[in-house]
């Protein structure tokens, strides 16, 4: 029997490797290795454009879709103008990002956002997001130090009952934290199921009525002792068999 296959999003960026330093897509190692210690099998998605019409193409090889961390999404692809800390977009990213989302959902198919993935889900489906943090809530804390999740932990209360809770295993939940946007408008039809403590910012989104579809604002890949990407495998090994007997 395979293991479920998880697709996750990578991202577009310039790397430098060897002699050469070039556009690349890239991931966090750190992604893959929590998806394998659920049980699953990781299968990177790139940003092919064919994708945005077609997003069939990837998703009828997986069992569940990872939409992962990276960069700030275009504010063009929830009606806003760029701040002067929204930086290093990329549009064609989001663009593919947002139709995989969406057949996702319809397909019904377990879907979990991490950190800027959340932010994805939530613009998939018409939300907004805040571009800036700090200027909103006046502290630093839900970025405390760039390129490290060092001294990142906070705590997020998840409501009882919910998808997040049932992922996480229990309803205050310290979590690991490196963003400095996060959700304002919530997209049509999603629900918040979890706030921060430090000032009420959502931390968990979620889509009732659906096999999972979860966003998180925070990085379960970095904490060894979280549950939330297991709860995602678990959901996908279901969907698996459900679709392998259709």
């Amino acid at each position: 029997m395979h293991r479920p296959a998880i697709g996750i999003c990578a991202q577009l960026v310039d790397a430098a490797w060897g002699s050469w330093d070039k556009p690349a897509v890239l991931l966090s190692h750190g992604y893959l290795e929590a998806i394998a210690d659920a049980g699953a099998l990781g299968l990177m998605i790139p940003p092919d454009p064919a994708l945005v019409d077609d997003p069939d193409e990837a998703l009828e090889r997986i069992d569940g879709l990872i939409l992962a961390g990276g960069h700030d999404i275009d504010p063009s692809f929830y009606g806003g103008d760029a701040h002067p800390a929204t930086s290093r977009t990329v549009p064609e990213r989001d663009r593919i990002e947002i139709a995989l989302a969406r057949r996702a959902v319809e397909l019904d198919m377990p879907l979990l956002g991490i950190c800027r993935g959340m932010q994805v889900l939530n613009v998939a489906f018409g939300g907004t997001l805040l571009q800036h943090l700090p200027e909103v809530f006046g502290h630093d804390d839900h970025l405390r130090t760039r390129g490290t999740f060092d001294g990142s932990d906070h705590e997020v209360l998840l409501h009882a009952g919910s998808r997040a809770a049932w992922a996480a295993g229990e309803e205050l939940h310290t979590t690991k934290s490196h963003h400095h946007q996060g959700v304002d408008a919530i997209g049509e039809g999603l629900v918040v199921t979890g706030t921060s403590t430090l000032d009420q910012l959502p931390e968990a989104i979620e889509l009732p009525d659906h096999r999972f579809v979860l966003g998180v604002q925070w990085h379960p890949e970095a904490d060894e002792n979280s549950r939330v990407i297991g709860a995602l495998v678990a959901a996908a090994g279901g969907y698996r068999t459900v679709r392998g007997s259709s």
